[in-house]
C-alpha cells in the first residue's frame, strides 16, 4: 500500500510517500512545505514528488492527513486537496490528530501504560490539550480541548506531558511539570499512523472529512454560533 500523507496544520508543513509491505514501512520520500504558501505549493509539490519516483496519482492507494488542531488556513488547504484527490481516485482517507501524533512520537520512552497529555501553543494565552491513555505503542484519546495555561498546568500535574513547542516546554518545565520536548512529527510519521487507522477500519470519506479546529473561528465567535 502506498500512502500519500500531508500535514499543513502548523507554521510549516510536509508531505510524504510511504510504501507499506505487510507491517514493513519504507519512506519513499518526504519533503517540507514552507509556511504561508501551502495553497501555492501543495499540489505542485505532490506532482513533483510523484514524478520524481516515476509514479502517478493513480499509484496512490490511500491518504493520511493531519486534521488538527492547528492553523485554520493551513488545515483548510490540506483538507481541500486531499478531499479532491480522494474523491477523484476513490481512495480511503485516514485523519490523524496533531495531538495524537505528538503522543505517538518515536523515540520517547514512557512507561508501558500511562496517561499522557499533549500540549500545543494555541495563541491568545491558550493551549490545545489532548489527554491520551497510552499502552505500548497505542494511544486512546480521552479528550481534546482548548484550555488556559493555568487550566493546563492544573490538569497536567503529576502526569506525563509532551509538546513540540520550545517556549511552551520551557514554561511548563518552570512550573515543575514532567514534560518531554519532541520534534513536530513529519508527514512520514503521519503516514504510519494513518496506515494503522486504515488497517483498523478507521477511515473517512471526502464528504465526512473535516478539520478538528477545537477553537471556533473568529467569524463564528462574532456571529455567536
Amino acid at each position: 500500500m502506498l500512502i500519500l500523507a500531508v500535514d499543513t496544520s502548523g507554521k510549516d508543513g510536509s508531505i510524504a510517500l510511504v510504501q507499506f509491505n505487510g507491517e514493513n514501512a519504507h519512506t519513499v520520500d518526504v519533503a517540507p512545505l514552507e509556511g504561508g504558501t501551502f495553497s501555492a505549493q501543495l499540489v505542485p509539490q505532490i506532482s513533483v514528488m510523484l514524478a520524481k519516483h516515476n509514479l502517478s496519482k493513480n499509484d496512490v492507494d490511500a491518504f493520511a492527513i493531519v486534521s488538527g488542531p492547528g492553523s485554520f488556513t493551513g488545515l483548510r488547504v490540506g483538507l481541500a486537496v486531499i478531499k479532491a484527490l480522494a474523491e477523484i481516485l476513490q481512495k480511503p482517507i485516514a485523519a490523524v490528530s496533531t495531538l495524537e501524533a505528538l503522543v505517538r512520537s518515536p523515540g520517547i520512552n514512557f512507561p508501558c501504560s500511562n496517561r499522557v497529555i499533549a500540549g500545543l501553543d494555541a495563541g491568545r494565552g491558550e493551549i490545545y490539550s489532548g489527554t491520551f491513555d497510552r499502552s505500548g505503542n497505542q494511544a486512546v484519546a480521552i479528550d481534546q480541548k482548548l484550555v488556559t495555561v493555568d487550566e493546563f498546568k492544573a490538569n497536567a500535574a503529576g502526569q506525563q506531558v509532551v509538546t513540540s513547542d520550545t517556549k511552551l516546554f520551557e514554561r511548563l518545565s518552570e512550573a515543575k511539570l514532567k514534560v518531554a520536548l519532541v520534534p513536530r512529527p513529519s508527514a512520514d510519521a503521519i503516514a504510519r499512523l494513518g496506515f494503522e487507522k486504515i488497517k483498523a477500519g478507521e477511515i473517512v470519506t471526502p464528504e465526512t472529512l473535516d478539520a478538528s479546529y477545537i477553537r471556533r473561528t473568529d467569524a463564528e465567535v462574532k456571529l455567536g454560533n
